[in-house]
């Protein structure tokens, strides 16, 4: 059996790692266990790196033969991440890529005798959550009860090559366009329901950066290697 401490932004990101990427790595013998950001109550959002740092930090050194993993949005980061801010001319995916070796290079930098370069593993979700369930828009409109959208949500994923590409404005990220055509979405019930109705085998599909978290995950199904 491998664990898997997964730092998450909020109860939305809480919900999808324990009721559907769990599911998908048990037969793997992988198990997660997601953490919210911050002390007991805290609801997480726009976390700085101090708070985050702090709390990856923590569960490598509570438990020395797990792993620890993060699930952030890129949209709204807080202040303070290594690689931060990536040059303007960098894709996407390429500042989050960025971010995250730095990310990964300062944890180790920090904790040089619990093996953090093996057991840690930061990823940066693009741009946020929302943007996974643009991988079937008509499973989205349908999990969230609201079918008459499919073609809306539809139009919207056919404008970028991935549902990780669409934009990070406050007016035009993946949340803010689901929220314009249903007003009453609510992140952490219509959210894991869409996500239910998508499935993580139609995101792995249509996400590179979010399948190639996934495989990462799935190759530590033999546990930490022997030093």
């Amino acid at each position: 059996m491998t664990r898997v401490y997964v730092v998450v932004e909020g109860p939305t990101e809480e919900a999808f790692v324990a009721n559907i990427l769990a599911q998908s790595l048990w037969p793997h013998h992988i198990y997660l266990t997601p953490i919210i950001l911050g002390p007991p109550g805290h609801k997480g959002g726009n976390p700085t790196y101090v708070r985050v740092k702090k709390d990856i930090v923590t569960q490598l050194k509570q438990d020395r033969t797990a792993y620890c993993s993060t699930m952030i949005d890129f949209y709204g980061l807080g202040a303070g991440f290594p690689g931060t801010p990536p040059p303007l001319a960098l894709s996407s995916y390429q500042k989050v890529r960025r971010i995250e070796q730095a990310f990964k290079m300062d944890i180790v930098e920090n904790l040089p005798d619990i093996r953090a370069d093996v057991r840690f593993i930061p990823y940066l979700q693009l741009h946020e959550y929302e943007g996974l369930l643009f991988s079937d828009p008509q499973a989205l409109a349908s999990g969230i009860g609201q079918h008459h959208l499919a073609a809306h949500f539809q139009t919207i994923r056919s404008a970028f090559l991935t549902p990780e590409d669409i934009d990070d404005s406050p007016n035009t990220a993946p949340s803010k366009r689901i929220v314009n055509a249903y007003a009453a979405y609510s992140k952490p019930i219509d959210g894991l329901r869409a996500a239910r109705a998508i499935g993580i085998d139609k995101i792995r599909v249509e996400c590179p950066h979010f399948r190639e978290w996934l495989e990462q995950l799935q190759a530590l199904a033999n546990g930490l290697p022997s030093v």
